[in-house]
C-alpha cells in the first residue's frame, strides 16, 4: 500500500495516572517523582548554626558550641563567618582555662551544682563523691548526688543516696516528690515505697 498522506497528531493526551499526586495537585507522570523540597538557603543554614552556637556559649556547652561555630565558618555571608571566627576563639579560651580545684565540701558541691546545670554528670559526681568523703552527714550533697545517678541512669545508685539524704533529713522527702530531676526513676516501686511511705500503713 502506498504511505498514507496523512499527518500524524502529536500525542497530547495527559499522563497516564499512576496514583501519586504532586505538590500542583496534578498527577504524576510514569516515572517521574515529586521534585523534593528545596534545601534551606545557604546563608540561612550559616546563620542558623551560629545562633545555635551563640545559644551554647551561653550554656557554657564550648565544645559543641566551638563546632557550631566552625560550620558557620563556612557559609557564604562573610559578616557571620567572621563573627564565628571570633567566637571559636572564646571557646578555645574557655576549653583551654584550668579546671578549679575546690578544697572544700561546699566548693566541691557548688561546682558540681554547675556541672549538673550543664549535664556533665560525670565530673559532678565524682566532685559530690570528693564532698561525701569530706562530710559524710551533707544531707544536701546526698540529695545531690542522687539527682546525678538518677540522670545518668543509676537507679540503685540514685536510691541509696536519696535514702540516706531522707534519714538524714526527712524534709528531703519532701522536696523530692516535686523535683522533676527524678522522673526517670520516680514509678520504679522501692523509689514509691520511699517517696510516700503512707501508701504502705
Amino acid at each position: 500500500m502506498p504511505p498514507s498522506d496523512k499527518k500524524k497528531k502529536p500525542n497530547t493526551a495527559p499522563p497516564a495516572a499512576t496514583g501519586k499526586i504532586g505538590k500542583n495537585g496534578q498527577p504524576v507522570a510514569p516515572g517521574r517523582r515529586p521534585a523534593a523540597p528545596p534545601a534551606p538557603p545557604p546563608v540561612r543554614a550559616q546563620f542558623n548554626a551560629f545562633e545555635r552556637g551563640v545559644a551554647l556559649l551561653h550554656k557554657r556547652n564550648y565544645r559543641e558550641a566551638k563546632d557550631l561555630f566552625g560550620r558557620a565558618t563556612q557559609g557564604p555571608n562573610r559578616e557571620i563567618a567572621s563573627k564565628a571566627a571570633v567566637h571559636i576563639r572564646i571557646c578555645e579560651s574557655r576549653l583551654s582555662a584550668p579546671q578549679p580545684q575546690p578544697k572544700t565540701p561546699e566548693g566541691h558541691y557548688n561546682y558540681a551544682i554547675a556541672l549538673l546545670n550543664l549535664r556533665n554528670l560525670d565530673p559532678a559526681r565524682r566532685h559530690l563523691a570528693a564532698a561525701l568523703e569530706m562530710e559524710p552527714r551533707a544531707d544536701h550533697v546526698h540529695y545531690a548526688l542522687a539527682v546525678c545517678q538518677a540522670l545518668s541512669g543509676d537507679a540503685p545508685g540514685a536510691y541509696d543516696s536519696l535514702k540516706r539524704a531522707i534519714e538524714i533529713q526527712p524534709r528531703n522527702r519532701m522536696v523530692a516528690r516535686e523535683d522533676s530531676d527524678f522522673d526517670v526513676v520516680a514509678n520504679q516501686p522501692r523509689f514509691i515505697r520511699l517517696l510516700y511511705p503512707e501508701r504502705d500503713s
